[in-house]
């Protein structure tokens, strides 16, 4: 959250895949002496000291401070590209390679609580906006999508998810589509 840590991930690096650095003191730690998988993202939670880390198949969630693990996701999918954390900490947006995002809720369940097929090919990226109720997500056939995905204050109720626009100008080089996409800080 003050921008002092930053995590890197090297899918081929065996126990060095995911690098943990801290910029004030100029030094990097191995949170893991053996990852389980092969690594595709890691983020950190926007408010606790929580480590989300996906590999090929699952999420897991590390509590950096107690040197435990959380919680298990199971994504149910092939191939898990990247992930992002809703600012308020309790919801994860998953980007997979079989053409799905997945919305968890934390609090919820270990299993995805809405699984939404928007893309017709492989889902590259995924974003929460910081301040408003939107999400997007890329993919490679050439489309962003921006959803509505409102979460409730009130735990009872279960967020509201509506996809809204679809662009689609955008080009394919060698069969790939978009990548990333990621919001303004502040603007919509």
């Amino acid at each position: 959250g003050k921008g002092d840590y930053f995590a890197v991930v090297m899918p081929d690096g065996q126990n060095r895949s995911v690098l943990i650095s801290q910029i004030s003191k100029r030094r990097s730690q191995l949170p893991f002496t053996k990852p389980k998988g092969l690594v595709q993202s890691v983020i950190f939670h926007p408010s606790k000291p929580f480590l989300f880390v996906a590999t090929q198949r699952h999420i897991r969630i590390y509590d950096l401070m107690g040197q435990n693990l959380v919680k298990k996701l199971i994504s149910n999918s092939q191939w898990i590209a990247t992930m992002d954390v809703h600012p308020g900490g309790d919801n994860l947006l998953v980007a997979t390679y079989d053409r799905k995002v997945l919305w968890f809720d934390l609090d919820l369940s270990t299993k995805a609580y809405q699984t939404l097929r928007l893309h017709g090919s492989a889902v590259r990226g995924v974003s929460f906006h910081k301040r408003y109720p939107l999400f997007a997500s890329c993919s490679d056939d050439k489309c962003i999508i921006i959803s509505h995905g409102m979460v409730y204050n009130d735990l009872m109720q279960n967020p509201l998810i509506v996809p809204l626009k679809r662009f689609q100008d955008h080009k394919s080089y060698n069969d790939f589509g978009v990548f990333d996409v990621r919001f303004h800080p502040l603007q919509p």
